[in-house]
């Protein structure tokens, strides 16, 4: 079937990553489908049964075999591709190009909009006086030396607040520090290396700065390689989550934020076009013992996600919540003793069977603060009362 007159990346069309959630119109099921990096505005409502067959858009089969497999008319299928190309749902030169222009324009206004951390309030007062309450709530810690990290969630609020108030507890009464430096997890980005923003960010406090000293130091050694990825920053909720906690303890103290891979993932090609966490490690350490100043470290961290959300076959019951208490709190001792090696292997070992989504940067934060002790503040899971998902978080305190 020849198709001589399309671009070459539709002839073998390769998705990119996408949100997909269903709805009723007219009483009817749909799909939703929407660019998590938001490239366009648009969003895509088709039936379940196109569904279907742009799951099997993957890079591998030629439009005339998707074709075949699917049964579906070729000039209404070759109009459905040619609608997710324009969208940037399509890996290719229109995706490519408007990744280039959502780039542009995020530099050019120097600050990410406000996304996640918009759900606290509208506004400051709203948000600060729910921070409170949720403070009231939580017992102080009440750790004798100082707290140079937090593990704590990237949850939303509804869910997570608890083990976010337990973490932030330890900041309270803590002076002012000159940065915090965040670690996240990249949820929806192709980067396979450390990606780091040189923007800030946008939150219903306010803006929260980057430093520019730290980043600039970063940038200069590693180049491009550390921000080719920066469109990854616009889609991720991991950092800017914990914004206005830092905001509400500290003021408009500057940021350093960083998404980290995972290490249980090898990177595509080490080719030196992406930085590798070790080496950001390495140096990040450096940059700030040569600045100097008080710096604080926060590890972004969910921890389980099981469920036939995560693609397990039955919902959740209490002897899997069990199960995965059992498991969450074997890998959490393997972190507490404080061994980034040990740590690693441990989930390489069992292929991470619960799915924690942040191993890569709570080893990171264990290399990059050598703590001389850890503590356990708080375990949770939130499960939806039909067992459909869980994911479990925690709050740690690294001294």
């Amino acid at each position: 079937m020849p198709f001589s007159d399309l671009p070459e990346h539709l002839l073998m069309p390769a998705l990119r990553q996408f949100q997909a959630w269903p709805m009723q119109k007219d009483g009817k099921q749909f799909v939703a489908l929407r660019d998590p990096f938001m490239l366009t505005k648009e969003t895509l409502v088709i039936p379940p049964n196109v569904f279907a067959a742009v799951q099997l858009i993957d890079g591998e089969s030629t439009l005339d075999e998707i074709i075949e497999k699917t049964k579906a008319k070729p000039e209404q299928f070759i109009e459905l591709v040619n609608k997710l190309d324009s969208v940037g749902l399509l890996w290719g030169p229109t995706s490519k190009k408007l990744e280039k222009e959502a780039v542009k324009k995020l530099q050019g206004a120097g600050v990410f909009p406000v996304r996640a951390s918009g759900t606290l309030g509208e506004t400051s007062e709203a948000c600060k006086e729910k921070i409170d309450a949720w403070f009231a709530q939580t017992e102080d810690p009440e750790f004798e030396k100082p707290v140079k990290a937090i593990v704590a969630p990237h949850l939303d609020y509804d869910r997570g607040w608890p083990n976010y108030a337990s973490a932030y507890y330890t900041w309270k009464s803590t002076e002012k520090p000159d940065r915090v430096v965040i670690l996240g997890t990249n949820h929806f980005g192709h980067g396979d290396g450390v990606v780091l923003s040189t923007i800030g960010f946008t939150t219903p406090l306010g803006i929260c700065p980057i430093d520019e000293t730290i980043t600039k130091k970063l940038t200069d050694t590693f180049g491009v390689g550390i921000t080719a990825d920066f469109i990854d920053h616009s889609a991720e909720h991991s950092i800017e989550l914990h914004l206005p906690w830092i905001q509400h303890c500290f003021g408009d103290v500057p940021v350093v934020a960083a998404l980290i891979p995972s290490p249980m993932i090898e990177m595509i090609e080490d080719d030196n076009e992406r930085t590798s966490t070790k080496e950001f490690v390495a140096h990040l350490r450096n940059v700030l013992d040569e600045v100097g100043g008080t710096t604080l470290f926060v590890s972004s961290a969910d921890l389980s996600h099981v469920g036939q959300q995560f693609g397990e076959p039955r919902p959740v019951d209490n002897q899997r919540k069990f199960d995965v208490e059992r498991h969450d709190r074997e890998m959490m001792y393997k972190f507490i003793e404080n061994d980034v090696d040990q740590f690693v292997e441990a989930m390489k070992w069992n292929n991470n069977a619960t799915q924690w989504c942040s191993i890569g940067n709570m080893s990171a934060i264990l290399d990059l603060v050598k703590p001389e002790e850890i503590e356990l503040i708080d375990y949770r899971q939130a499960c939806d009362p039909k067992g459909v998902a869980l994911v479990s978080s925690c709050a740690m305190a690294l001294l």
